[in-house]
């Protein structure tokens, strides 16, 4: 008789998986390997969870904010162009931010005396405290002024003025959507140093091509002075990132001081951000 060979199984394993869909016919995925937080707040779903690739990642609706491994490629450059380009900036507002990245960075300039933070989602400040210290580590510095309340209201009402203003929302929908229109780059203008500076994501030129075009057009409708600088992100939508620099009076591509210990930031790379490649300053 014939023997009969065993049939193999392939090994399996349960294997979970966080998927963002960054467009309608794009997605990024990342293993995880524990779910350490996950809550619906007020205003969002807030995931908190580790993967083999890029350590510990924030998620909120779904769309990765940041990651371990990777979140200081974003937070350096949206805190140090500005810092390192005004003359003396004591005062910063950072609009969003409840993770606390740009906080630390803000907070290793000497010259600040205040930096207010305000971020509609206190769940968000919280959970950044316990489950990501190497994020939230500042939140509570006597140098913070923290609140949790919507910054649309607060620039809209505040007597405060500050040199630096730095938006670090969340996609522009629901409660973030007026953050990209010239109504609200007037109101930001508004309580601005007259030398002051205002720094914005602008998302993916690939990805976002559109929103992106708008925020620069709308910026420009408001502030003397525009200008466009880009970076890698990796785990944001095509890992080519922009960000919008309004000024007042100096100029953000030139950096008038230097900053020591950073990973991705430096003079150099500062001066080269502002450098376009030709399909992008077409497009804006």
């Amino acid at each position: 008789m014939k023997k009969e060979t065993p049939v193999m199984r392939p090994t399996r394993e349960n294997n979970l998986w966080l998927t963002e869909e960054q467009t309608d016919g794009m997605r990024f995925s990342l293993r995880v390997t524990q779910t350490i937080y996950q809550k619906k707040t007020p205003y969002q779903d807030l995931l908190i969870v580790d993967t083999p690739e890029y350590g510990r990642v924030l998620v909120l609706d779904g769309a990765i904010q940041l990651t371990e491994r990777d979140e200081f490629c974003y937070s350096e450059m949206m805190t140090h162009v500005p810092l390192c380009s005004h003359p003396d900036p004591k005062r910063v507002l950072i609009v969003g931010g409840g993770d606390g990245a740009i906080l630390r960075e803000v907070l290793r300039h000497p010259n600040v005396e205040l930096c207010t933070l305000i971020d509609i989602d206190r769940e968000v400040i919280e959970a950044s405290k316990k489950y990501l210290p190497f994020l939230g580590r500042e939140l509570e510095n006597v140098r913070a002024d923290v609140r949790c309340m919507d910054a649309l209201e607060y620039i809209e009402t505040t007597s405060d003025r500050f040199d630096v203003a730095i938006v670090d929302s969340t996609d522009p929908v629901e409660f973030a959507a007026g953050l990209f229109q010239a109504p609200f780059y007037e109101n930001v203008k508004r309580i601005l140093n007259p030398d002051g500076m205002l720094t914005e994501l602008t998302e993916s030129p690939f990805a976002d091509t559109a929103l992106m075009r708008q925020a620069i057009a709308e910026m420009r409708k408001v502030f003397p002075l525009v200008r466009m600088y880009w970076g890698a992100v990796p785990t944001y939508p095509t890992g080519m990132w922009t960000y919008g620099a309004a000024s007042l009076a100096p100029d953000p591509a030139a950096p008038l001081r230097e900053i020591q210990e950073t990973r991705y930031y430096t003079g150099e790379i500062h001066r080269a951000a502002f450098v376009l490649p030709p399909f992008l300053s077409a497009l804006i």
